[in-house]
């Protein structure tokens, strides 16, 4: 099976199915670091990376943008001194996608290669 950070987004109509719960701890396994958090019933997932300072924390949000415009899929980034927080669901479907375990992965990558 192919790899979540190796996948593309694909474009979201607002008629497909949210992820089952199921089909959630499959996706997770590739990104364990993740948690499944519910805002006003929406799930949602979070995580927060920690950075020596400001700078590297401001540079991390950066490349984060940079990889949600490709994929034309954007989560909330919260940026603080020494930690970044990223949140990814899908706003069309309220909850979780496949892609959005693709950008949770793709996060992961571009933290692993800042470090």
């Amino acid at each position: 099976m192919e790899k979540l950070k190796n996948k593309k987004c694909v474009p979201c109509g607002g008629d497909e199915p949210t992820l089952s719960d199921e089909e959630i701890q499959d996706h997770k396994q590739e990104v364990p670091e993740w948690e499944v958090v519910a805002v006003d019933g929406t799930k949602r997932l979070k995580r927060q990376f920690k950075f020596g300072d400001f700078q590297q924390a401001l540079d991390f949000t950066v490349k984060v943008g940079g990889i949600a415009e490709e994929e034309d899929h954007h989560p909330v980034l919260v940026t603080e001194w020494g930690k970044v927080t990223v949140t990814w669901w899908t706003h069309k479907i309220h909850g979780l996608h496949q892609n959005d375990f693709i950008m949770a992965a793709k996060t992961d990558e571009l933290y692993s290669d800042s470090m």
